[in-house]
């Protein structure tokens, strides 16, 4: 199932939308998250029969709500169908359906819920790893523009999965800083989608990450297909990867929140740079800030990692970002062109 072809009403809860959707859901709320949490109560004490009378009670009222928004959603949807779904695919999404049919208004039930999608999910995570696809790493420190080179790699159609884009987190301890925070389970559910995308490449391009991005852990056949991926190292001048990194965080935006990341670290550094942050960051000079946390924190990280490898990666070194984009996409045209991408082991 190609998710991006349907557009989905979600029945759930608000608390339930909220920690993971399908791609493009409008949340049509049967119940409120008090509502919800009300009905669950009522059918433990007094049963399945009482529950659903109260249920109806509920959603009665809120009938011609419901019809006017899924009336104007099918409007603004022309062309696509409009399936209904809530977790399991009972009650809730069933009755829903039936009658927005009595209505007049075209949908259908998503069969097995939501909760069918978090099985095709983990199914597909557990055999992935069978069926391995070649994979090219982009690493390099902090600021070299990874992430923009995949970013453009993947407009011009190129199989890229941005796993830090879909986690919505940088992969650091300020990776963060002015974005919104993801569920393990929209995580697991957007990356399934984009691989479901690529399922015909023969070759992924990601970016050299952890286990971990922030909170979210990335399943076996991605840490495994990184280790075995041919890796390409990018560098870049210290003065452009200041730019990266002030271009991409805007500190002066974020006072607080970076102050509360160099709280958080503090313990990775001496005392004596330490304070000679905090005072550059008092004095707001931001980039005083960044290079510090380059040669203290960041490249020292990253160089203890880098030793781990035990292959010679491809070097991207020249100085702009726009001359390494440039190698970066000649040496995947001459890969795709026809060169051999055996991964290791």
């Amino acid at each position: 199932m190609i998710l991006k072809d349907k557009q989905f009403v979600d029945v759930r809860s608000p608390a339930e939308f909220e920690e993971y959707a399908l791609p493009g859901a409008v949340n049509i709320p049967l119940f409120s998250n008090e509502e919800r949490a009300d009905i669950g109560t009522t059918y433990k004490k007094s049963g399945k029969e009482t529950a659903i009378q109260e249920g109806l009670k509920i959603v009665g009222p809120k009938l011609s709500d419901h019809y006017k928004k899924m009336k104007e959603l099918k409007r603004e949807t022309e062309g696509k169908e409009l399936v209904v779904y809530c977790w399991r695919g009972g009650m809730r999404s069933g009755s829903f359906v039936s009658t927005m049919q009595m209505l007049g208004i075209d949908c259908e039930q998503l069969p097995g819920g939501i909760r069918s999608i978090r099985k095709k999910i983990e199914y597909t995570f557990e055999h992935e790893a069978h069926y391995p696809k070649k994979y090219i790493v982009l690493s390099g420190g902090t600021g070299t523009a990874k992430t923009l080179m995949l970013e453009k790699l993947q407009l011009e159609g190129y199989p890229v999965i941005d796993l830090e884009g879909l986690a919505n987190h940088r992969g650091s301890a300020f990776g963060q800083i002015g974005m919104q925070r993801k569920s393990q389970k929209q995580f697991e559910l957007d990356l399934w989608q984009r691989i479901m995308e690529l399922k015909n490449s023969s070759y992924i391009i990601i970016e050299g990450e952890s286990r971990r991005i922030g909170d979210i852990f990335l399943p076996d056949f991605i840490t495994e297909g990184k280790g075995n991926g041919r890796r390409l190292e990018v560098s870049l001048p210290i003065e452009q990867r200041l730019s990266v990194i002030s271009d991409t965080y805007h500190p002066w935006e974020h006072h607080e929140d970076i102050k509360s990341a160099i709280e958080r670290i503090k313990n990775k550094l001496t005392s004596n740079v330490y304070e000679k942050i905090i005072r550059s960051l008092e004095r707001k000079d931001y980039r005083d800030v960044i290079l510090l946390l380059l040669y203290h924190y960041y490249d020292p990280r990253y160089n203890h990692a880098f030793q781990k490898y035990e292959d010679t990666p491809l070097l991207i070194d020249a100085d702009n970002i726009h001359e390494n984009f440039r190698k970066i996409r000649n040496y995947l045209h001459y890969t795709i062109e026809g060169a051999t991408l055996t991964p290791k082991g």
